[in-house]
């Protein structure tokens, strides 16, 4: 018979187990993480081609590339105001090789306009990075007589309901600012949403809306003429248009419209995966290159912790809320 072991002992051997056995747990964890990438990454857009989002996506997914050692696969699934691309991300498999790149009116926004959402994005999808605070810019058509806010506000007035205004969504941030404006100069324009901000751009170039709050991608015509900017829907002035006043000066307080697009992952993701992914992301933003790229499309680089870029977006979802409420404004 064996004779029995004193209770201390009996105690060591059993701690002694369940430590061996909690390492069991973890190493496949640990490996996986540490092995990461091992096969390309897959960076799913919520929005169509030629938005902020997709070219912040191409932007950062070459050098993350290369950064990585692993292809970095973009991927549009626009939709839904992004829903359709949060949605994909949010199902996927947790293990880091499905990211998604958004607004982050994903999670600040999306919540306020949907009664029924298929997925929670504050719960089912955890913030990687965040890569640009992206400002917008009050445009319109250069045939338009004003000059300035002022002279827009009263041409706004005097024709209720004649002039249209796009947007990438309902909800979008163009969208948003749009109803701001109109909101605190007690006009009324008529809402025309797209599939996505390059669409809305377009017909504002053929003249089939008269005014637009871009999210940086017409700087480019405004600069060749073929658009008039009027002001900056952000809290300070672009360093690309130094003259241009922001609405906040033109007598529109606290007027702020900014988003932060970033890269988000399905919850669950290891944690060292992100943490690993933060920092090489944060790398590609240090880069000059892609901070003068972020800068010629109106934004700037946004490097930071994934909790920063979590605590903005509740900080925008009261924001933005606010706004949802008092235009009664819903997607379904």
């Amino acid at each position: 018979m064996t004779p029995s072991l004193p209770a201390s002992r009996r105690r060591l051997i059993a701690l002694a187990g369940a430590g061996l056995a909690a390492a069991a747990l973890l190493m496949p964890a640990a490996a996986s993480a540490e092995a990461w990438p091992a096969k390309p990454v897959k960076v799913i857009v919520n929005f169509p081609p030629g938005g902020a989002a997709d070219q912040l996506a191409r932007l950062v997914g070459q050098p993350l590339s290369e950064a990585l050692g692993q292809p970095v696969v973009i991927e549009n699934r626009g939709g839904a105001n992004g829903n359709i691309g949060g949605e994909a991300v949010a199902r996927s498999t947790p293990d880091g090789y499905t990211l998604l790149m958004s607004s982050g009116g994903m999670v600040s926004v999306n919540p306020h306009l949907y009664q029924k959402m298929s997925f929670d994005p504050a719960k089912d999808l955890v913030p990687v990075a965040a890569a640009a605070r992206v400002l917008v810019y009050l445009v319109v058509r250069p045939d338009l007589p004003p000059k300035n806010v002022q002279e827009f506000t009263a041409y706004l007035k005097a024709r209720p309901g004649k002039l249209s205004y796009g947007s990438p969504g309902v909800g979008s941030s163009p969208h948003l600012a749009g109803e701001m404006f109109k909101s605190q100069t007690g006009t009324f324009a008529t809402h025309v949403p797209y599939r996505g901000a390059a669409p809305a751009l377009q017909d504002l170039l053929a003249g089939q809306i008269d005014f637009y709050f871009d999210p940086g991608i017409a700087l480019q015509h405004v600069k060749a003429g073929k658009l008039r900017m009027l002001a900056v829907g952000s809290p300070k002035r672009s360093p690309l248009f130094p003259d241009v006043p922001t609405l906040d000066e033109a007598g529109f307080k606290g007027f702020d419209a900014d988003t932060v697009f970033g890269f988000y992952a399905p919850s669950g993701t290891p944690q060292p995966v992100i943490a690993k992914l933060n920092a090489e992301i944060n790398k590609v933003l240090a880069m000059p290159a892609v901070q003068e790229r972020i800068a010629q499309l109106g934004g700037e680089a946004a490097p930071g912790t994934p909790e920063a870029f979590h605590e903005r977006a509740m900080a925008d979802s009261v924001r933005f809320g606010a706004i949802i409420k008092e235009r009664n404004i819903r997607a379904d």
